[in-house]
């Protein structure tokens, strides 16, 4: 399958993933997802059958919940755990299997039954979410063909959100059964009817805890409401919000001790109880003081738990040290069950928002990435060969690569070479200009950032970093990074580690990189612009890349590329290159390097007015000629280089940017070339 055909088929399966994931997101049955996933996955899996198994905790039973198609009808429905059955089998091992059902021979019964209509390839995949083991997802096909690890890894995918949607599925209706008892308790427990109405309502973990304490004001007669959440990552209890009479919804963060305080206690316990300021005080427990500040003299607190895990606790603060009865405990606690369950849900709907957000960037960047010219590596001087020698050794590791050269001279291509020749190859690979972007976006483009973390970020949304995960990143122009964000960018290298803009959490990041630029690294590296310990960790394995003067011999060899290659383009027969143009093209220096001559050429195909390439002479000059040794020096290379910026400068009038600019001219950025004009002193009346 050529390069074009897979990234096609990964950009339909993305597609799929993102329409399913959407899907998912709404609030639907069981029987209807399964219509639109089995809409969404035939054109891109082979199957004749779908079928769920959702394992019911309650009597231990697999439970098969939809087939398709609906003429397979099966005797039993409902069995208990069969540890010798397919789906008993993956359920347990968490692991895939792909099960061929030979033509004769004995089998396990589902397996009996499911050959019995036809089918003669199968494939089992667990369906999991971080809280439980929800059943199995299962396809087969009346065509032996074997499901390959490519199209069972995206069954997997899929089988991550459908584990997600079942859960919810799930969720909403144990909800429901709640709803239903509170209803038949309607004199003392009409009022948690609505709160639970009111929370599961919020599908926002923000907008839920300003829910849940509001909700708890109405409850109880309190002046202060707190909410303290279990962080399964770093194994701490912290305060996340907290509400005062006097100062509303303020967030906090600060860690709880487990051991002396009313909310740590809790937790532990797993049971809610009421404590006095005093008898705090007394037994030393932290937080005893900050009561005495607010006015609170007692605290009723109830643990957060669902499903028997524990999410955190809940804690209401009172003015009177008799301000909460037995009935206000229970109260409290019974709405603390229903509190848990919002909080579930909501981490739920955030994970599913985090999946469309990550594919909808994927795919937006995969898109933008087709729509860009891969090109090929031409030429084949010693140079050249060099090069592509040390590309080959380093691929096939994990090692960061810098590649150092001037603007123009192909770097990107060398980069996505390593990316192509690495095990990172069926990866993202994402390209990264850090002089394009400016430093007050550099970063939330680099590490992403998290709703309101800015004016203007009305979404959460993922960087660079993480859409390349397990991929490739190249950083071009890495020496233009600013100092603020290299102590980051040294963490991802060292530490595989970063946070999004307005986040806490520590995202783990599996990535290479690759970077590029011009500049002389150990120069900045010495007057103290650049991080030595960053050089260092990106100067793993330097590839020098040598400008185009220094590749005289790949010249021709570019020149008929990017003529076939231009010609193909406008609809015209591929141009033959007179020597003549062959010899002048040679002889010119190329500050531009290998996009000054793509540029050359292309005007020169677009002059051309009949099948023989005529070059713009404008265009490029002839280098100087020798001097004899009694006149003055040759000029340099910066010399030429400053003389071709002015004339440049000169014919298009001052005018630097714009498609009759100077940089358009030169074949360069606009920010490379105001650099060099900085760099080389060129300034106004010069020019």
């Amino acid at each position: 399958m050529s390069n074009a055909a897979v990234v096609s088929s990964h950009l339909s399966r993305y597609d799929a993933l993102l329409r399913i994931s959407t899907t998912f997101a709404r609030h639907r049955t069981i029987g209807e997802l399964f219509e639109v996933l089995a809409d969404e996955l035939h054109p891109l899996v082979p199957f004749d059958y779908l079928g769920l198994v959702v394992h019911e905790e309650s009597t231990g039973l697999m439970r098969l919940v939809v087939l398709e198609p609906s003429e397979i009808t099966p005797a039993v429905t409902a069995a208990p755990l069969d540890q010798h059955g397919p789906a008993g089998k993956v359920w347990q091992t968490q692991k895939p299997a792909v099960v061929p059902l030979l033509d004769e021979g004995p089998l396990h019964p589902t397996l009996e039954f499911i050959r019995s209509h036809g089918r003669r390839m199968t494939c089992w995949l667990p369906l999991t979410t971080a809280h439980r083991k929800v059943g199995v997802l299962c396809f087969g096909s009346r065509s032996t063909t074997v499901y390959t690890e490519d199209v069972v890894a995206f069954m997997e995918q899929v089988a991550a959100g459908v584990a997600i949607a079942v859960e919810n599925g799930m969720n909403r209706e144990q909800a429901q059964r709640y709803e239903h008892e509170l209803r038949e308790e309607r004199d003392r427990l009409r009022f948690l009817l609505d709160v639970n109405n009111l929370l599961v309502s919020q599908l926002q973990c923000p907008a839920l805890l300003e829910a849940i304490c509001a909700a708890v004001q109405r409850i109880a007669d309190a002046d202060h409401v707190g909410v303290a959440l279990w962080d399964r990552e770093t194994q701490q209890l912290t305060l996340d919000l907290l509400y005062d009479k006097g100062r509303g919804f303020t967030k906090s963060g600060a860690v709880i001790d487990l051991d002396k305080s009313a909310a740590g206690e809790t937790f532990r316990r797993g049971v809610a109880g009421v404590f006095r300021r005093a008898d705090m005080e007394r037994l030393g427990w932290h937080g005893a003081s900050i009561m005495e500040t607010a006015g609170v003299e007692s605290m009723c607190c109830v643990p957060l738990m669902s499903r028997q895990r524990k999410l955190g606790a809940l804690y209401v603060g009172g003015a009177k040290a008799d301000a909460f009865s037995p009935d206000d405990v229970t109260l409290l606690g019974q709405a603390s069950a229903q509190i848990a369950i919002a909080l579930e849900n909501a981490r739920a709907y955030e994970q599913i928002a985090s999946l469309n957000a990550r594919l909808a960037d994927e795919k937006q960047y995969l898109e933008s990435e087709l729509r860009q010219e891969f090109g090929q590596i031409v030429g084949s001087s010693p140079t050249l060969r060099k090069i592509l020698k040390s590309i080959k050794t380093v691929a096939p590791t994990d090692s960061t690569v810098l590649l150092l050269g001037e603007t123009g001279t192909g770097k990107e291509l060398l980069a996505r070479a390593i990316h192509d020749l690495s095990r990172r190859r069926d990866r993202t690979f994402v390209r990264m200009s850090v002089a394009a972007l400016p430093a007050s976006l550099l970063e939330s483009e680099l590490f992403g950032h998290e709703k309101g973390a800015f004016t203007g970020a009305t979404a959460s949304r993922a960087g660079r970093l993480e859409i390349a995960n397990r991929g490739t990143l190249f950083l071009d122009e890495v020496g233009d990074i600013p100092s603020e964000v290299q102590p980051k960018l040294l963490r991802v290298l060292q530490e595989r580690e970063f946070e999004r803009l307005g986040s806490t959490r520590t995202l783990q990041v599996d990535v290479r990189i690759v970077a590029a630029t011009n500049r002389d690294l150990e120069r900045m590296v010495e007057e103290g612009s650049f991080r030595s310990d960053l050089y260092y960790r990106l100067n793993v394995f330097p590839i020098t890349v040598p400008p185009l003067r220094e590749r005289a011999d790949d010249i021709p060899a570019l020149a008929n590329h990017f003529v076939a290659q231009y010609s193909r383009r406008m609809g015209r027969a591929a141009l033959a290159i007179p020597d003549a143009a062959v010899r002048a093209l040679k002889e010119w220096h190329w500050p531009g390097n290998i996009r000054e001559l793509q540029n050359v050429i292309e005007r020169a195909v677009i002059l051309s007015p009949d099948t023989t390439l005529v070059l713009p002479l404008q265009a490029i000059q002839p280098r100087p000629a020798k001097t004899s040794s009694h006149s003055k020096s040759a000029p340099t290379f910066k010399d030429a280089e400053r003389d071709a910026i002015v004339r440049a400068l000169r014919e298009s009038e001052g005018i630097i940017a714009g498609p009759n600019g100077a940089a358009a001219r030169l074949g360069l950025r606009r920010t490379t070339l105001q650099s060099k004009m900085r760099r080389l002193g060129i300034r106004r009346p010069s020019y």
